[in-house]
């Protein structure tokens, strides 16, 4: 590490030359090639997978995107002369826009069905010509604009669909700038320097700017999701900002020990910096953990989140050592400096609440530890009614158009037409035919079930569907129970002459679900033995892994408690205009896991490397867990504080599934800040003593040696101490 920010301070305008390059010219590849995502939760193997292959073969017009066109009239009908010419008129501009394949208007014979009983609403089947990843946004805004256009008094037009959603994303960063905005500010509290607080935020905005670029381009070869680009940089910024911040802290430590600057950059990447790739490396281990449950949707989700961290770690260990160098001994305050050129290098002894925190602790471990226990377990419990499922656009915000097309068809038709199961047929001769025809009876006489649709089959009389309509929400927990009484009871009644699956949304989502949670268990116990391994390596003994693992289960079930009342529960989603509540994402706890894992093991790291330091030179645990706490827990709590902007400004977005990525890592950073690594943590090394640091002597001798982060490289002499005289205790290796 010495090594390499040798070179970046040597030569620090190549340096950020090459990075500014980088940043450039990898964006501009992804401007030219554009995005190509894509949100495919479909698992290879499941009922509604082969739904969804059995249809793409027997009717491949249907792999088009759909949407509804919903208007609704208080005054008189929709079949008022008024209202039937407007609305007929704007449906045939719609069906002439590029992007549009085909409109089903219920003033044809087609779609009778498509005015609600009361004739009140009434609404349009817009068939576009591609898939929803593939579709133009500026065709689909056009198709919005022209249906909109038909609003008048009394005729309110509303258009819903996964298509129609894509046009209500939020222009802009607004979320990233409030998020970076809040951490200067913290940053420039904490370090009294306009300069210093500054480079952590160019550092970190360099790296997650290639970063998104670079998950552009990834969306070119592999199947990557329209979120990962937001989650990536919502992880990027976090990471980003408290690496650079450490690194920042250490060589600011250097320049008041009457280091020169070049020196005091290079002694901040030889050591702080060895602790940011060792987290960093924690957090990508987590991340690409995710590639061991074989899920194409989540494996670009891994390698792009894994890629901003890596990109985050090279730049504070290249790029802002350079930086360090261009702004100098600026790097500390106006006072500072001046105390410096008045007084020389000072030792620097933990003082104020840092220390008398750390004494509290000490004299009460178990009482402390108690309550931190509590507050945890009660934060948890609201885990243990978690429900998998998908959020349908009835939880958007209300001022939506989705939302409030949703609205319509729920009062006009029922909630059950905003999701549609599709029972798909593979009939084997004659026979399966008729059984096919008579299921259409079974299913309209299952509880549940608001209307079914007549079979339709392929060209070739081997494929045929029906449109299940359910008398519940796509969200529902009916629904979804509606969906196995399908599978477990109604359809195999058919016979053995047509094999019967179920797709749809609901289904899908299920099906996804049902494959994670079935993973969860493997995943997991990889993810805590990888990491529980490099902390065994780090700090040779069996229960600090022991208690960091124990520590990381506890911050993800606390964290997915605050997910599950806010989201599920609805405790004050409206207010944050997260839209009403519903069943959390199926691909929420394995990426959550994944990251919080990540994160909450940078927190054990740089805690317990100052302890671990203090304990290999004295021998005395009770000191050992008082000075770390004491010289580490202010520089935590500011990286914290930063951290927890920059996630709950995500919540900004206004897109519900970034949201909930921001309040739980939001959650999981503060409760792993605040109570377990500054209360519960350092309680029970208190109360464990000198069995922290055990391990087996048979074990010590097989393992090999790493040091995280070594002592600083140089000691200087202070004013009134004789060369090689023990100096007064100066603080070393608190980067965090």
């Amino acid at each position: 590490m010495a090594v390499i920010a040798r070179w970046c301070v040597q030569h620090r305008l190549v340096t950020v030359l090459l990075w500014l390059l980088a940043l450039g010219g990898v964006s501009a590849a992804a401007q030219i090639a554009g995005s190509a995502y894509s949100n495919d939760y479909k698992v290879p193997g499941t009922d509604s997978g082969r739904a969804t292959e059995l249809l793409k073969s027997g009717f491949p017009d249907l792999g088009g995107e759909t949407g509804t066109i919903v208007w609704h009239t208080d005054q008189g009908t929709v079949r008022a002369v008024d209202v039937q010419h407007t609305m007929a008129e704007t449906l045939d501009k719609v069906a002439e826009l590029p992007g549009v394949a085909s409109v089903t208007s219920p003033y044809h014979a087609a779609g009778e069905a498509q005015i609600s009983q009361d004739r009140h609403t009434a609404y349009a089947a817009i068939a576009f010509d591609k898939p929803a990843n593939e579709l133009d946004e500026a065709q689909v805004a056009t198709v919005v604009k022209t249906a909109k256009a038909a609003e008048a008094d009394g005729l309110q037009v509303e258009l819903g669909g996964t298509a129609i959603g894509v046009t209500e994303a939020p222009g802009g960063h607004i979320a990233e700038a409030v998020g970076v905005a809040v951490a200067a500010v913290v940053l420039f509290l904490a370090f009294g320097s306009f300069a210093a607080s500054m480079l952590p935020i160019a550092t970190a905005l360099v790296s997650v700017g290639t970063a998104y670029a670079g998950t552009v381009l990834l969306g070119h070869l592999m199947t990557v999701a329209d979120f990962a680009p937001m989650l990536g940089m919502l992880v990027g910024l976090g990471v980003g900002i408290d690496y650079a911040l450490f690194i920042v802290t250490r060589h600011r430590r250097g320049l008041k020990r009457g280091l020169p600057v070049r020196e005091a950059a290079e002694n901040a990447v030889a050591t702080t910096g060895r602790a940011v790739v060792f987290a960093g490396a924690t957090v990508c281990i987590a991340l690409l953990g995710m590639l061991i449950l074989r899920l194409n949707f989540l494996n670009g989700v891994a390698i792009a989140a894994s890629l901003t961290v890596l990109l985050t770690v090279a730049a504070s260990v290249t790029l802002l050592p350079a930086l360090l160098s261009f702004i100098g001994p600026r790097a500390l305050s106006r006072r500072e400096r001046r105390r410096l050129d008045e007084h020389g290098p000072q030792p620097e002894l933990p003082t104020g609440f840092a220390a008398r925190w750390s004494a509290f602790v000490e004299r009460r471990p178990k009482a402390l530890g108690a309550l931190a226990l509590l507050l945890m377990a009660a934060l948890a419990l609201p885990t243990l009614s978690l429900r998998l499922g998908t959020s349908d656009q009835g939880n958007n915000p209300t001022s939506a158009t989705t939302r409030q097309a949703y609205d319509l068809l729920a009062e006009g038709f029922g909630t059950g037409v905003n999701g549609p199961l599709t029972v798909v047929g593979e009939v084997h001769g004659p026979q399966g035919t008729v059984a096919l025809d008579r299921l259409g009876d079974t299913l309209r006489d299952t509880d549940g079930v608001a209307s079914v649709t007549p079979v339709t089959y392929a060209p070739n009389g081997e494929i045929g569907f029906l449109t299940v309509v359910p008398d519940s929400a796509p969200q529902s927990k009916a629904t979804s129970d509606l969906v196995s009484q399908l599978r477990d009871e109604v359809l195999p009644g058919a016979g053995a002459s047509v094999d019967t699956y179920v797709g749809g949304i609901t289904a899908s989502y299920d099906d996804f679900a049902e494959v994670i949670i079935g993973k969860l268990p493997l995943f997991v116990g990889v993810v805590i033995g990888l990491g529980s391994l490099l902390l065994l390596l780090a700090f040779r003994s069996i229960g600090i892994p022991l208690k960091a693992a124990a520590m990381n289960v506890a911050a993800v079930a606390a964290s997915f408690g605050v997910v599950v009342a806010i989201f599920q529960w609805g405790w004050g989603s409206e207010l944050l205009g997260l839209g009403r509540a519903g069943p959390i994402e199926p691909f929420l706890p394995v990426i959550m896991v994944s990251v919080l894992f990540g994160l909450s093991m940078d927190y054990q790291v740089f805690l317990v490397s100052r302890m671990y330091e203090e304990w290999l030179e004295t021998g005395d645990n009770r000191r050992a867990v008082r000075v770390g706490l004491a010289e580490t827990s202010r520089v935590i709590n500011s990286a914290a504080v930063i951290m927890i902007s920059v996630f709950l400004a995500f919540v900004l977005s206004g897109d519900r599934v970034i949201a909930m990525f921001g309040i739980a890592l939001a959650a999981a950073v503060a409760l792993d800040a605040f109570v377990l690594r500054t209360l519960l943590v350092p309680a029970l090394m208190h109360m464990l003593g000198g069995a922290n640091w055990w391990l087996p002597k048979w074990l010590d001798r097989w393992l090999p040696r790493i040091s995280i982060e070594p002592p600083d490289l140089r000691t200087p002499v202070l004013p009134g101490q004789r060369e090689g005289e023990e100096p007064e205790r100066v603080e070393v290796g608190a980067s965090r």
